[in-house]
């Protein structure tokens, strides 16, 4: 596939993988994306997951019609971009591999050399020229991993933006960027917030007419949508008003109350969401609580504790710098109702947030003054 005249793409497709990571389902696979810039000199930009490495290195002969790529640039490290390299080198040994000076570290803690005959170390606006190419690197630390550089090709004004503006689902997957983008961005480099935005930064002088990431398609048509989706993640702003309600149940009186509040907010014409944490993708879950502007928690009491699955949730949450939200709490506790205060607890380090004054306890099943307390609920959800 042409992205230009000049820059072909030679990725890879991974439909067999069921968890990205380890963890996150990705029933449309996987795309690990590789790009070819052929000019007077040649350049590859990143390599593709080890169980791909002779699909790829196929896919790079054939474009290469018997020539030799002079370099390899190798924009992040994690191994599903990085896990052809060895292969990669020892087919291609005149090649010059151009990394960032942290990435030859980690080339020698995978593969048990530096690759110091031919490296060549780049930092901040350093540039490479092609012949009409010329790569500028921009160097994106913590987006996800410390080494991370990016780069931009002047010429066709594209930029290779490692694994930012990736994406869930293989590169052809018919399907709306937004949900899968949302998932990968908050799941994977949600923590980074601060430093994904320091790299917009750098990107915002740059004349972009396409991104071309790791993961996912290229992006060609209306760029400010993408990267303003990107800000608001960054920025751990919501991109819509609504509520996100996530509960555990264990005999099911939680969740009615849970469906009880679902349905007062549908009255009061409140968008929202309503996941069961023991049932749903969590990571899902978690995404679409960084998508609205209020979280609902409700959860019973468990050994003075909370169920596990919410404790696991609000981990989730907390480790991706939840803030900026409106939070409300229901809990139940047949004698003793513990749920609100461990929750509140594990949240008290999360900036700017505004708790419910109208919480909810219910204790054992859903009564009348259950169903007002929650009915009052909503309506200071829906202010």
């Amino acid at each position: 596939m042409n992205i230009t005249k000049d820059i072909k793409y030679i990725g890879v497709n991974d439909c067999e993988i069921d968890l990205f990571e380890g963890q996150y389902p990705v029933p449309n696979g996987m795309a690990y994306n590789s790009y070819l810039i052929i000019d007077e000199k040649i350049a590859v930009i990143d390599t593709v997951e080890k169980r791909f490495t002779n699909v790829w290195l196929e896919k790079l002969e054939a474009e290469l019609s018997g020539k030799s790529p002079d370099y390899l640039i190798v924009q992040h490290m994690e191994p599903d971009h990085s896990g052809s390299i060895k292969a990669f080198c020892e087919k291609y040994p005149k090649t010059v591999v151009v990394a960032n000076a942290k990435a030859f570290n980690m080339v020698k803690n995978f593969f048990g050399t530096d690759l110091s005959q031919r490296q060549m170390a780049v930092g901040e606006n350093d540039t490479l020229n092609l012949g009409k190419h010329t790569l500028t690197f921009i160097t994106a630390p913590m987006v996800h991993w410390p080494e991370v550089i990016m780069t931009y090709d002047s010429t066709d004004k594209v930029l290779f933006s490692a694994d930012a503006f990736g994406k869930f689902g293989s590169f052809d997957c018919e399907e709306e960027w937004k949900d899968e983008a949302r998932r990968y961005y908050i799941g994977i480099v949600g923590k980074y917030g601060v430093q994904v935005n320091a790299v917009l930064k750098k990107a915002a002088g740059l004349d972009i007419q396409k991104i071309c990431a790791l993961h996912g398609p290229v992006l060609s048509d209306n760029l400010g949508y993408y990267v303003d989706l990107y800000s608001k993640w960054a920025s751990y702003e919501a991109e819509e008003k609504g509520v996100l309600i996530a509960y555990t149940s264990i005999y099911g009186n939680t969740r009615e109350a849970a469906l009880l509040l679902a349905d007062k907010l549908n009255a009061n014409g409140v968008k929202n969401e309503i996941f069961d944490l023991a049932r749903c993708d969590i990571f899902e879950a978690v995404a679409k609580a960084f998508k609205y502007d209020k979280l609902v928690l409700a959860t019973t009491t468990y050994n003075t504790d909370i169920f596990p699955f919410m404790r696991t949730f609000i981990e989730y949450l907390t480790a991706r710098n939840f803030q900026n939200r409106k939070v409300a709490f229901i809990e139940n506790g047949s004698w003793g109702p513990m749920a609100t205060k461990v929750m509140r607890n594990m949240l008290e380090n999360s900036k700017s947030l505004t708790l419910c004054e109208n919480n909810v306890t219910i204790l054992s099943g859903v009564d009348d003054a259950t169903k007002t307390a929650i009915t009052t609920l909503a309506n200071e959800l829906s202010e």
